[in-house]
């Protein structure tokens, strides 16, 4: 892996020369590997290296005597080596040396391991040096670089194995590191004139230190402290940040040396601040082994093969061709990936990379490649579920999801699945229609049938919007851009992007459309939302790489409403998150009751001691722990699930306890509070939002990602903005019914009414159609993407004959 040469066996001739290249007077063991890497006690081996004649071992780096040999701790990986003789280098020991590997190749299985004493001066008495392994092989091994690797196995390629992890990383593919961008946040400066803002702070001593290597280089390289970083060069400044050896250890290195010896809290807290989770210098993010990349298929490495997207494997793949020789064993195993590839290209996850983490996967994308590990089982029998399944996906892809379900059912499967999608309820055998509305008003089986039956029934909201009784219309007029009043970012490069220039006009409704994995997160969430908010001031991840982004004071306020939780425990609700809870308990505070009892505000939260029930700490519920199973939860058989003690829960408004309050639907919350204008204004908006049906205090852990996006856009709704605030909402509708969307473009179309900018991510063609402004990616996902195919009204991308979108679209204009 240094040389780039193809490696190959080693003799044992080449051992023995190698060997006798050492200094002379070098002392060394010649040994034969027995266990690398295994757990057990291996008593039985131990008596065998005796009964063999055998004098000594070394058994995990200790070299005992055969009469002495410890007793081994059975769950304990061991290494063990049988030591074949021991040698000090000099003339007239060739033979002996040749003998003695000859030996160690035979018993260590064509591996030899020499531990030689590494010392300055090479004489036998010296204690100045350390020993060092070299391990030979007659399997594989570099003669250019004495680099020995060991047998090439399965676990060689895996980053979960210690045989095969970068040992930099420990398989992870990032370090803890100071961070260049935190460090030298503006390479446009010297070091004169502060630079190096990790400097910043340093006491006096280290600060000295630092400066005079810093100064020693700049002597070095022929630079001065008044040279802009920017003017070093690509070479010397990257040899300033890391160093070139004992002459200039490199700045990096200076301030992992203070991070170690540094006692003051304050200057410790400052060194942090400048780490973070930086790409691995040592794999270059690959987590393995340098063993590892070094081996090539086609001229392509294992790092290389797990980068590319699904399609791109399965092409890859499908061309390879093996000798004849190769052949039975490289066979069944080309065609099982080759196989286990269609699964996931037919389930409509082509554009994902092989080596993508699965806790990035959305989740209608993890149900896919669970679809995909399901199709090829080739089970018979079995009742699968699915809970929107086409989250995420275009109309394209979808149509191939409907077709891998239906393979599944014609094999002898029954398929169950969650669904608001259109195409799959008219694909469906047999639809189950709830309602005939949501929380306390549904419930109910509204109608249950083929899915001409839900067509035909008057009384399912479904069958209205499938029959086209109801739909969300297609507007008589959009809102015109302004060319003067844009969002322009230019050269954009993140992920799969190839120098994409998009416009988003200001006070529009813009969509971003495309096919799954044509670059939507990529331009929006990784780049133009990161560059706006580090524009405002605000401390955000690294946007992806671009040019340039114009127009950015035409925005004062940047808003991302994505579906990750509003909180993580059952203390966080809607009403505590939206502020709503803090205005209800001002209420119960000004009754007539709690004045008389001396009660605040505060004494009406289940955070508050005074106020909470002392059972189960305000929380309603108390936790049960089963050994070895999972924690069960029961109601509090003090407070019922009520949350307060009996005192709090006596001061009533309106003939109502504030559990009961919480108990609320938001719907019955807005006629409750008619009285109270902000209260009025959050609840009404989340009404708005298709949300009336939502408990008050319903748990923040029982939301849907869909309904938890909308409580931050009702949030935000309620509040008053500039109207030059660009909201940015990636797949808004997921979980959604025709009817909620319906509601939701109402809402967003409000913001936009205000003067606001609405960026939206998104699939639903019910929402595309909509839109003032469309900016559809493609043609393709993954490398066949990255391009901005179209721009302009759904009108324009319906005439496009490039755009996959604008085909569907056209049906429904």
């Amino acid at each position: 892996y240094q040389c780039g040469a193809e490696i190959s066996q080693q003799s044992t001739k080449q051992i023995q020369d190698r060997l006798m290249s050492l200094p002379e007077g070098t002392r060394a063991m010649i040994m034969a590997p027995i266990i690398r890497g295994r757990r057990g006690q291996h008593k039985e081996l131990l008596q065998k290296i005796k009964q063999a004649g055998f004098v000594r071992a070394r058994i995990d780096g200790t070299v005992y005597d055969v009469d002495s040999f410890p007793e081994l701790a059975a769950r304990k990986v061991h290494h063990i080596d049988v030591v074949i003789d021991r040698v000090i280098i000099r003339e007239g020991i060739k033979d002996r040396v040749g003998e003695s590997v000859r030996l160690a190749l035979d018993h260590g299985e064509g591996l030899a391991v020499v531990c030689y004493f590494d010392t300055v001066d090479a004489t036998v008495d010296s204690t100045d040096g350390d020993w060092k392994d070299i391990l030979f092989s007659t399997l594989y091994a570099c003669p250019n670089c004495d680099i020995n690797y060991e047998e090439v196995e399965p676990r060689t390629f895996s980053f979960n194995s210690p045989y095969g992890a970068c040992s930099g990383c420990g398989g992870l593919g990032h370090q803890y590191l100071f961070d260049e961008e935190f460090v030298i946040p503006d390479l446009s400066l010297s070091i004169e004139q502060g630079a190096i803002t990790a400097l910043k702070g340093a006491p006096p001593k280290v600060l000295k230190k630092h400066n005079t290597q810093i100064n020693r280089f700049l002597k070095l390289k022929q630079l001065d402290r008044d040279t802009p970083l920017c003017e070093f060069g690509d070479e010397k400044y990257k040899k300033f940040v890391h160093g070139i050896g004992k002459t200039y250890i490199g700045l990096f290195t200076l301030l992992e040396q203070e991070l170690v010896t540094a006692t003051g809290k304050k200057r410790l807290a400052q060194l942090e601040s400048y780490r973070g989770s930086v790409l691995c210098p040592d794999c270059n993010g690959s987590r393995l082994r340098p063993e590892a990349n070094s081996v090539r298929l086609d001229g392509l490495n294992i790092d290389e093969i797990t980068k590319m997207a699904v399609g791109d494997a399965h092409e890859f793949f499908d061309r390879l061709e093996f000798s004849d020789e190769d052949r039975p064993i490289s066979d069944p195993i080309i065609s099982e990936i080759i196989q286990r590839l269609t699964f996931l290209k037919k389930v409509g996850v082509s554009y994902l990379a092989l080596n993508r983490p699965a806790d990035t996967l959305s989740g209608g994308e993890l149900q896919r490649v669970r679809l995909a590990s399901s199709i090829g089982s080739a089970l018979v029998g079995v009742c699968y579920i699915l809970d929107e399944p086409s989250i995420g996906l275009h109309q394209r892809d979808n149509n191939r999801l409907i077709d891998s379900l239906r393979d599944l059912q014609r094999i002898g499967n029954t398929v169950i699945v969650v669904e608001h999608d259109d195409a799959m309820m008219r694909e469906a055998d047999w639809v189950i229609d709830m309602g005939p509305g949501a929380g306390q008003h549904g419930g109910s089986i509204v109608v249950e049938g083929p899915p001409d039956d839900v067509i035909a029934c008057n009384d399912s909201l479904t069958g209205l919007y499938l029959s086209g009784s109801l739909q969300i219309e297609v507007p008589a007029d959009r809102r015109p851009p302004d060319s003067s009043k844009s969002l322009v970012i230019d050269g954009v490069e993140t992920n799969n992007l190839q120098q994409v220039v998009a416009e988003f006009p200001l006070g529009t409704l813009i969509c971003v459309t495309g096919v799954s994995g044509s670059g939507k997160s990529s331009l929006v969430n990784e780049t133009l939302a990161p560059a706006l908010l580090r524009y405002l001031g605000l401390k955000t991840p690294k946007p992806g790489p671009h040019n340039s982004l114009t127009g950015t004071e035409l925005v004062d306020k940047v808003v991302m409403i994505d579906q990750s939780p509003i909180g993580r425990t059952p203390r966080s609700n809607a009403a505590t998150y939206t502020g709503v809870l803090d205005e209800i308990r001002k209420v119960f505070a000004n009754t007539r009751d709690a004045k008389q009892r001396g009660f605040k505000a505060n004494r009406f939260s289940f955070n508050v001691k005074a106020g909470r029930c002392a059972e189960c700490e305000g929380q309603g519920v108390q936790k049960v722990e089963m050994n070895f199973l999972p924690d069960l939860y029961v109601i509090c058989s003090q407070c019922h699930g009520a949350r307060y003690n009996r005192q709090t829960l006596q001061v009533r408004y309106r003939g109502k306890s504030i559990a009961d309050v919480l108990d609320m639907s938001v719907d019955q919350g807005v006629e409750f509070f008619e009285n109270f204008s902000v209260i009025q204004r959050t609840l009404q908006s989340m009404k708005d939002v298709g949300l009336g049906y939502l408990r008050l205090g319903q748990s923040s852990t029982t939301l849907s990602g869909g309904e938890a996006q909308r409580i931050k856009l009702a949030s935000q709704l309620s509040r008053v903005d500039t109207g030059q605030t660009v909201y940015i909402l990636d797949e808004p509708t997921t979980g959604l019914h025709f009817d909620d969307i319906r509601k939701l473009l109402l809402v967003l179309g409000k913001l936009v009414d205000r003067g606001n900018t609405v960026i939206v991510i998104e699939h639903n063609l019910d929402v595309v159609k909509v839109a003032d402004w469309i900016i559809d990616l493609g043609p393709e996902g993954g490398e066949g993407g990255g391009h901005v195919v179209a721009t302009g009204t759904p009108e324009e991308i319906a005439s496009n004959a490039d755009s996959i979108t604008g085909r569907f679209l056209r049906e429904l204009l």
